[in-house]
C-alpha cells in the first residue's frame, strides 16, 4: 500500500468516527450538501447527468429518473466526467489484469482504480474511482472493523485473512491488494480452494480479523468445533452472500462473536453494517439509499422493495445518481440505542434476482427465497442450494449427519411451494460440496437465466 493511500484510509477513519457522534440533524445536513456537490459537478462534468438533469437542478431527489446497469455501460463514455479515458481503455486494463500481471492492486495510468461486477444480474458492470474515492471505498470498509471493536493503527497491525475471490478484477481483490501493508498484513486465500488447505493457511497465519463468503466460514467454523481450525479472530465479517441464522449461530459458537454482516456492492463499496448491539446502520454519509417498488415508488419503512436506488456522495469520476441495485431491502422506522445517528436496515432479503418465478395454474408465480430458508435453514444440513431448471426444481444439499430424510425433505419444500401457488417436480441431490462459481461464491438460489 502506498503511503498517501494509507494516509488517506487512517485519517478518513478517524473521519467517520468523529461522524458517529454527530447528531442526526448535522448528518442530515451534511448529507444534503454532499448530495448537492455530486449533482453539480455530475450537471456539469458528464454529457449523461446534463441530459439527465438539466430542467430538474432544484427537483428533489426522488423526483429525478433512476439509473439501470444497463443505461451506465450503453452510455458509460458519456456518465463519466473526465475526458481522459473510455471505457476501451478500462476494458482493455481488466483483460491485462486477468490475463498478464494479475495485480488486482495496479490502477490504470496510475489514477484510476477498477473493478468488475460478476454479471450474474445479466449485465457486467465495470466501475473506477480516481485517488481521492478510492481511498473512500478503502475507508467505507475500515467502518466496518472499526464498528467491531477491531483497534488498527501503525502499532496495532491488523492481521487480515480473506476467503473469497483472486479473480483481480473482483472489488475484493483491489480492495485488498490495496491494503496489504506493515498495518495491515493480508492473506487472501481462493473461496474454491479444498476446505483442508484453507484451514491450514489460517492455523499458520493467525488472522486478527476475519472475512469471507458466509458459504466458507461456515464450514470454517464448524472445523474450529472440530478442533481441526484453532485460531482467535477479534472479528468475523461476512459478506457477499445471504448469512442465514443458522450460520450465524455457527460462527457465534466457534468464535465467542457473532459475525459481522457487512453490506456492500462493487458500485457503492460498503452501505451497512452493524454496531456494537448488532443492528445494521446505513452508511448515510456515503451512500443514500432508497427502496422503492418495481415501478420506482418509495415503500413504507419495514417492507422490503423490489428494488435499492442507491447515490453515492464521494463518486465524481463516474456519478452514481439513483443508481439502480436489484437487492431487497427493508429501513427499520425505530432508531437503535446505540447512539449512532444512522438509520438501521430492518432487513436484506438478497436480490430480486434470487425471486423464481415459477408455473402458477394460470399465470407465473413468484416465489420468494424466504420460502426455502423456512423448511432449509433448520434442515440437517451443513450447505444447500436451490436450483431452478425448466421443469423442475433441484435442490443440493450437503448432510451433516448421514441420518438427513431427503424424502421428507423433498415432500416438505413440495408441500410449500404448493402452498406459494406452483406445484413443481422437486428433485433433492446430496454432495459433498456446493459448487462454486468463478468468483467462489455459492449462491443459495440459481435462478435459469
Amino acid at each position: 500500500m502506498d503511503a498517501d493511500l494509507m494516509a488517506r484510509v487512517l485519517t478518513g477513519r478517524r473521519t467517520l468516527a468523529r461522524r458517529d457522534t454527530w447528531t442526526r440533524e448535522e448528518l442530515l445536513a451534511f448529507q444534503q450538501h454532499r448530495l448537492a456537490a455530486v449533482r453539480a459537478h455530475a450537471l456539469h462534468r458528464s454529457p449523461f447527468y446534463r441530459r439527465q438533469l438539466t430542467g430538474r437542478e432544484t427537483a428533489p431527489l426522488n423526483d429525478l429518473p433512476p439509473v439501470s446497469k444497463a443505461a451506465l455501460m450503453a452510455q458509460f463514455d458519456d456518465v463519466l466526467t473526465t475526458r481522459d479515458i473510455r471505457l476501451a481503455d478500462v476494458e482493455r486494463h481488466l483483460r491485462d489484469l486477468t490475463t498478464i500481471d494479475g495485480d488486482p492492486g495496479r490502477p490504470l495510468h496510475r489514477r484510476w482504480w477498477t473493478a468488475a461486477t460478476a454479471g450474474t444480474t445479466g449485465r457486467r458492470g465495470v466501475f473506477l474511482w480516481d485517488r481521492a474515492e478510492w481511498g473512500a471505498v478503502l475507508v467505507s470498509y475500515a467502518r466496518a472493523t472499526h464498528w467491531a471493536g477491531v483497534r488498527a493503527g501503525l502499532l496495532a497491525p491488523v492481521k487480515t485473512a480473506v476467503v473469497s475471490s483472486l479473480v483481480p478484477t473482483h472489488q475484493s481483490a483491489v480492495v485488498g491488494a490495496s491494503l496489504r501493508s506493515r498495518t495491515v498484513p493480508t492473506v487472501r486465500l481462493d473461496a474454491r480452494t479444498p476446505l483442508g488447505e484453507i484451514v491450514a493457511a489460517l492455523n499458520s497465519f493467525q488472522p486478527r480479523l476475519l472475512v469471507g463468503y458466509p458459504s466458507v466460514l461456515r464450514p470454517l467454523a464448524q472445523a474450529q468445533l472440530q478442533g481441526v481450525l484453532d485460531i482467535r479472530p477479534e472479528a468475523v465479517m461476512s459478506a457477499s452472500e445471504v448469512l442465514t441464522d443458522r450460520a450465524a449461530r455457527d460462527m457465534q459458537r466457534a468464535w465467542s462473536t457473532l459475525p459481522n454482516d457487512v453490506y456492500a456492492a462493487t458500485e457503492t463499496a460498503g452501505i451497512s453494517s452493524p454496531c456494537r448491539l448488532g443492528n445494521r446502520h446505513l452508511y448515510e454519509d456515503l451512500v443514500i439509499a432508497e427502496p422503492v417498488r418495481a415501478d420506482g415508488t418509495p415503500v413504507e419503512d419495514g417492507t422490503a422493495g423490489d428494488h435499492l436506488l442507491v447515490t453515492v456522495l464521494f463518486a465524481r469520476t463516474l456519478p452514481l445518481i439513483r443508481y439502480e441495485l436489484t437487492d431487497r431491502v427493508a429501513l427499520s422506522p425505530e432508531p437503535c440505542r446505540c447512539g449512532l445517528p444512522f438509520r438501521v436496515l430492518a432487513s436484506i432479503e438478497g436480490r430480486q434476482d434470487d425471486v423464481l418465478l415459477l408455473p402458477g395454474p394460470d399465470t407465473p408465480v413468484a416465489v420468494h427465497p424466504i420460502v426455502f430458508h423456512a423448511v432449509l435453514d433448520n434442515a440437517d444440513v451443513t450447505q444447500w442450494q436451490v436450483e431452478q431448471h425448466h421443469d423442475h426444481i433441484l435442490l443440493r444439499v450437503v448432510p451433516a449427519t448421514d441420518r438427513l430424510d431427503v424424502t421428507g425433505l423433498r415432500e416438505q419444500l413440495t408441500a410449500d411451494l404448493l402452498s406459494a401457488g406452483t406445484r413443481v417436480p422437486v428433485r433433492v441431490e446430496t454432495v459433498p460440496l456446493i459448487p462454486r462459481t468463478a468468483l467462489g461464491k455459492a449462491p443459495l438460489i440459481r435462478r435459469m437465466p
